[in-house]
Order: structure tokens, then sequence, then C-alpha cells
């Protein structure tokens, strides 16, 4: 699968400013997979942390900020030796280990030269309280679902990619019918790469149906890692109204429409 956002990573690699990266994006967008997939095409060696599940590398990130001992305990878990310039570091679902995401202000300023990505859901990356963000210390990025682009090379329609890309106008019009058909197939088939993927080898709409409500389900049952019980049947309330309003001809969510106990 074909991501616009791998040449952006090559141009981070590249750069002589290169500071520690924050992939940002939702969940299921499909960041772990680029990391992997960049670390694989660009790297000699890849060394990936997942803190979901791991108190032990969370541990390592909560006691200082010693980037030796941190370094040391990446090489440890990951069975990788970890070197400068030729290994890509990558924490992800990094908002299991908040301190992890400070601790890349001294991957900054101690260590340069180590190439490292940290990841996670981009709303679990913001609202944790008293971690401070560091600031102009990391680059960031942000990964978002398939766009049409990518939707064509995925289902190896290359030729229209093309097309669009070199923006010929000529071409688009003689081939408006398939590009007409494909659009509509991604109106209905969206961008989640597990969608998209699944789509492109079996060409089954249930399928690519079934694997949405899933991922909507999955969204459904995060709600309780970021906010209090007791909201719960609010934003859900809230959450369940959101096709329905959108569905009218302005297109606009109004606070005032929703059950009045989920009002903001």
């Amino acid at each position: 699968m074909e991501r616009a956002l791998m040449k952006d990573l090559r141009r981070w690699q590249a750069s002589p400013r290169r500071k520690p990266l924050v992939l940002k994006g939702a969940r299921q967008v499909g960041k772990t997979w680029l990391m992997k997939e960049f670390g694989r095409q660009c790297y000699a060696k890849t060394a990936y942390v997942n803190f979901d599940k791991n108190p032990r590398m969370k541990q390592v990130f909560d006691q200082d900020f010693d980037i030796e001992r941190i370094l040391m305990a990446i090489n440890l878990e990951t069975g990788v030796r970890v070197t400068p310039h030729d290994t890509l570091i990558i924490l992800d679902e990094v908002q299991e280990a908040p301190r992890a995401i400070s601790a890349l202000k001294y991957f900054c300023e101690d260590a340069p030269d180590y190439h490292i990505i940290a990841a996670g859901s981009q709303l679990g990356v913001a609202i944790h309280a008293g971690i401070s963000f560091p600031v102009g210390k990391v680059s960031t990025m942000q990964l978002y679902p398939l766009s049409f682009y990518e939707f064509l090379h995925a289902v190896g329609e290359e030729g229209l990619a093309r097309v669009l890309d070199n923006k010929n106008t000529e071409m688009m019009a003689l081939f408006h019918d398939r590009f007409t058909t494909w659009l509509k197939n991604y109106y209905f088939i969206g961008g989640m790469p597990e969608a998209v993927q699944a789509f492109a080898e079996h060409r089954d709409y249930a399928e690519v149906r079934t694997i949405q409500q899933d991922l909507l389900a999955m969204y459904e049952a995060d709600f309780g890692k970021h906010i209090e019980p007791r909201e719960l049947p609010r934003v859900r309330i809230i959450w369940n109204a959101i096709p329905v309003q959108l569905a009218k001809e302005n297109r606009k969510f109004f606070f005032g429409q929703v059950k009045r106990g989920a009002r903001a």
C-alpha cells in the first residue's frame, strides 16, 4: 500500500535539522504500518517498542530522562543494537507512556544523531495532564485515512492515479466514467486501510461494511479510556447523533438538537 506521507518521512530522515518526530493520527489509519515500512525501506535496523501492555518499558521512561540508560533498555527490549544514523527507533502507542513524549526533548538535545519516531492516537497524546509536550524540540506529522489518490494506487488503478498526479485534464475528461466509478467506490469504502485492503483483495462490499462496523464499535469502546464513566452516556448520545445530523442538507452538527442531557 502506498502512502503519500512516506515522501515526507524520507525528507525528515535526510534533514540536517532533523528532530524527533511525533506521528499523529486517529486509531487504525495506518501509523504502525507506515513507521515499520519506513524503517524497512530506509534503515538498516528498526527498534520497535510498543507501550501497550508493556509496563516494563513504561517504567524505563518513568524513572528519569537519562538517554544512555533509555537506549540500553531499548537494546535489551528489542534485541536490536541501536546505533546513530542507521537505526530507526519507533515508540508506538506512546499515549500509554506519556513521559516518553517528554523524553523526546532530551533525545533532541542530548542525542540528535538518533532517529526516533513516536506515535499514538491523537486524542490520547493530547490529553495527559501534567505532561510537558516538548514544543520546539520535535517535529510533527499527521496521518489521515487514504486519500482518493492513495485509494486508486491501493486498488490497482495506478494509471488513473498518474493522471491525477500529472493534472492531465484531457485524460480526466476522456476517462471520466472510470473516475466516477472509482470515486463512488471510494465514497462507500472510505480510506481506512483495513477496509481498502480488504476491497482490493476480494472486491466484497459486505466484507467492507463489516470492517467499517467493527472500526466504529472499537472507536466507541475507546471512549472509556479518555473520559470519566459518568460522562459516557452523554458522549455516546452525541456519537450516535452524528450520522443523522450530518445527513441533513446543511451538514452541520448542532448540540441543541441532541438529547437535552447530552448538551455541552
